[in-house]
């Protein structure tokens, strides 16, 4: 009888740590994810942001912007190659002034194989290309970049 009562109450117990919020580990979505937030992407900065993107940065990031396939590894010459920018790199660990700079002056001295852009596309078409690559992003994704760019100011 005594086990039957554990047992029925574990269920219980584990039942009502189940909802639409949790995961297996018992850890709030919200936790990993930062705050509910709305999306908006204004449309128009989209497209400008994609346009911009496949005639400056598809050479390198790819279609989709999927980057290179083994983008956490150096290569032969010692340097990282381009990241995927479509939420499953680290670009999302990263605020919008961060990415705008590396955009704008390149990888450090070092490190990868980004360009610098600066004086061939302007700060707002900078901004543009974030715009676009995040539309990308799920939902999830997006909700920790906005934490980490609250965070961040």
């Amino acid at each position: 009888m005594r086990i039957k009562l554990f047992v029925l109450c574990s269920v219980v117990l584990a039942m009502m740590g189940c909802d639409s919020h949790s995961l297996g580990s018992g850890r709030n979505i919200e936790s990993l994810t930062g705050p509910a937030i709305q999306r908006y992407h204004d449309p128009q900065q989209v497209a400008l942001g994609e346009s911009l993107y496949r005639q400056h940065c598809v050479e390198c990031h790819g279609q989709g912007a999927v980057g290179s396939p083994d983008w956490r590894h150096r290569d032969t010459d010692g340097l990282f190659p381009p990241p995927p920018l479509d939420g499953t790199g680290h670009a999302w660990h990263h605020p919008t002034r961060w990415l705008k700079q590396m955009i704008l002056d390149g990888s450090p001295a070092g490190q990868g194989k980004m360009p610098a852009w600066r004086g061939k596309i302007s700060e707002p078409e900078a901004e543009a290309i974030i715009t676009w690559f995040q539309s990308l992003w799920p939902d999830q994704i997006y909700a920790a970049w906005y934490e980490t760019q609250q965070n961040s100011k």
